[in-house]
Parts: C-alpha cells; structure tokens; sequence
C-alpha cells in the first residue's frame, strides 16, 4: 500500500481550487467498493480517506447474503458489513446496500446461490436484521458512539436479476415474475421496519428497457422507489441513451415521476489484458476520457431524465485475472503495489466541477 503521505500529495493539487457552485445535489456522484476493500480484516483506511477527499458523496456496495448466514438457524455474522458501514460513516458517506445472493439452505432450488429464495420471509427476515443493525434506531450506531450515525436509508434489492448469471428463474419462466414477487415482499418489510426508507430496484444491464418493462408487466410499480440501470456500453453517449430508454417506459408504465440512478457506470481500461471481452473495454486513456465525457454528459441530463445518483465501478481492484472488471478500479492493485488509473485524476477534476470545490482528505461531507 501507498503511504499516507503519498495520498496527501495526490490530494495536494485538488485542495488548492478554489471553491465554485455546485451543480449536482449532494451524494450525487459515488463509487461503487467491493473485493479488496472489503475483504474481512483489510486495513484500507487510507484508501477510505482518499475516497472521501476525491469526491465520492456517497458508495454502494453489496450485502452479500450467504456470505454471513451459510446455515440455517444460525443467526447472520453481521460484522464484514459493520466494518465497511462504519469506515463510510467515519467519512460521511452515504451508503447503499445491495442485498443479493441466496444461501443454498434457503434456495428455491437448493444450493444454488443465484436461485430465489424458497420462501420470501426468510429474505424479508433478513432484511428486518440488517434494518434494526444499519437503520435509523440501529443496534451498530449504540455500539459505537464515536461514530456519527449515517443510517441506511435506502436498499437495493437484488443485483442483474435479468442476467441468468445472478437470478435463476422457475423453470419455463422469464426472470420478471418471481424478482417481483421478491421486491414486493422486500418493499413491504422495508416499509414496516423504516416507513422512511427507499426501495432501489436491481440494477438492470444489457436491454435495460426490456427488462424494466417486464418488471412493470409483472406488476412491479408499487413495489421500488428508484429505477436503477447499468448501462454498460462503448460509447457515452449511449449511456444516456439508456436512460432515455427506461424514461419512455417509466412514461408508459405512467410511473414517470421517480429518479433513475446509475448504481453501475465504467469502462474497464482492459484491452490487450484480458482474452474474455464484454464489448466496451478499452485502454486506461480511453477510460479515463470516457470517464469524463460520460459523467459530463449524465450531469447535463440529471434534470431532464430525473438521474439522481451515479455511481462508478469501482474504486479499487485487484488486477491479474481474465475478468476485464479487474481493471475498472480507480485504483488498483498490481503485484505488492497499490497504483492510480489515469481515470483517477478525472473523477477528481469531475468531481470538483459538479460539487463546487475539492474535498478534505478522509471527510466527504467538507471542502479543502
């Protein structure tokens, strides 16, 4: 890992700018943290500060279900997610869990982690633990009065439920009908626990606006507060496309008034690295252009397309594996070394234009 010291002269630039108007509303532009960063026992602190100073307001990341109850009866290990709720309440950041992944107890076909659960109220039960642990009269904020309660609010439900990969639907069914099911009893139990919180729909990749229209065929409207899209693509431009797209059925659908958030944006700079492609790798140069140019471009739509949160994958990865998303961090590990991507500089200098001014290392709530 890179010294403190190093992170504050990567910093040094950013706080010397002077301070302008904000465009976007606060926790506007995020970052999504997993693999390294949340690996049980890692000491990231430094990554966390850096984070924080670079201008992410806010971070998702995944509540990964079978990891903290792998059998049943047993009650959930809570404490991989204390510790990374914690570290972004240190800095003011805003969190959204992704609550995803069945334990193969509980699997409708059993062992298979990407099946839905056989019976919703065990989700539903689960969800009313992490709501009395995280939430606003949570059991983590009493334990640990040093820490400035950041309740969660808001919860995704599920990750690429239209991916095959994460979601395995009822035989001879399509994905909609049985996530919709699962959102609903979510969203009711959300509700009960926390009249205040927000449901967030899974974040939908690929032909996004299919996707979303047979959510609301399914009868899925009443039961998310929030669309979520991942517009993977090559270019840009398209990512607001997407958008556009799931705007018209939002229309159609007449549920035209909620926000769209962006849980997933990137360009892994994976080209000539890995063999598997997805179709919008690209170098670290072309990440870190498309990086700009796309944030530019969702902010100039945020009002028109109600954009209400972006979110980019990831701030740090692990590279050296065929996956191309290994080479999406901001940061990266490579070997015994912890380095920047050139895209790191752009989020910066994106950042300090959408939110008026360069952060303070370690607090993403205050200006430099």
């Amino acid at each position: 890992m890179r010294p403190l010291a190093v992170i504050l002269v990567l910093l040094l630039g950013l706080a010397a700018a002077p301070a302008a108007a904000r465009s976007v509303p606060r926790g506007w532009l995020g970052v999504v943290v997993d693999g390294p960063l949340t690996r049980p026992g890692a000491a990231m602190d430094g990554e966390w500060d850096l984070m924080a100073g670079s201008g992410a307001e806010s971070v998702r990341t995944a509540f990964y279900w079978p990891a903290v109850q792998p059998h049943s009866g047993a009650a959930p290990d809570l404490s991989r997610f204390d510790a990374v709720v914690l570290a972004a309440a240190r800095r003011n950041l805003p969190m959204l869990p992704i609550v995803t992944g069945t334990p193969g107890w509980a699997a409708r076909r059993t062992g298979d982690e990407t099946s839905p659960p056989r019976d919703t109220r065990t989700f539903t039960s689960f969800l009313r633990t992490l709501v009395a642990r995280y939430g606003p009269a949570g059991s983590l904020w009493s334990e640990h009065p040093e820490v400035a309660p950041r309740p969660v609010r808001e919860w995704q439900i599920w990750n690429e439920p239209n991916l095959t990969r994460y979601w395995t639907p009822p035989r001879g069914q399509g994905f909609a009908r049985s996530y919709v099911k699962l959102l609903r009893a979510a969203h009711r139990a959300l509700k009960a626990a926390d009249p205040g919180s927000r449901t967030i729909l899974a974040g939908l990749p690929n032909e996004s606006w299919t996707a979303l229209r047979a959510i609301y065929r399914a009868g899925g409207r009443r039961w998310f507060d929030a669309v979520a899209l991942h517009p993977y693509t090559g270019k840009p431009r398209n990512v607001v496309k997407l958008a556009e797209l799931a705007r018209r059925e939002m229309r159609r659908a007449h549920d035209h008034a909620k926000p769209i958030w962006i849980t997933e944006l990137s360009w892994p700079a994976a080209v000539g690295k890995t063999k598997t492609t997805q179709g919008f790798e690209t170098t670290d140069r072309g990440q870190a252009s498309r990086l700009g140019r796309g944030l530019k471009l969702l902010a100039r739509a945020r009002k028109r397309l109600r954009i209400e949160r972006v979110y980019w994958y990831t701030w740090l990865s692990q590279e050296g594996s065929p996956n191309s998303f290994d080479y999406s961090g901001l940061r990266r590990l490579r070997g015994s070394e912890t380095v920047s991507a050139p895209a790191l500089a752009t989020f910066q200098a994106a950042a300090r234009r959408l939110e008026g001014c360069a952060k303070v290392l370690g607090d993403a709530s205050r200006c430099g």
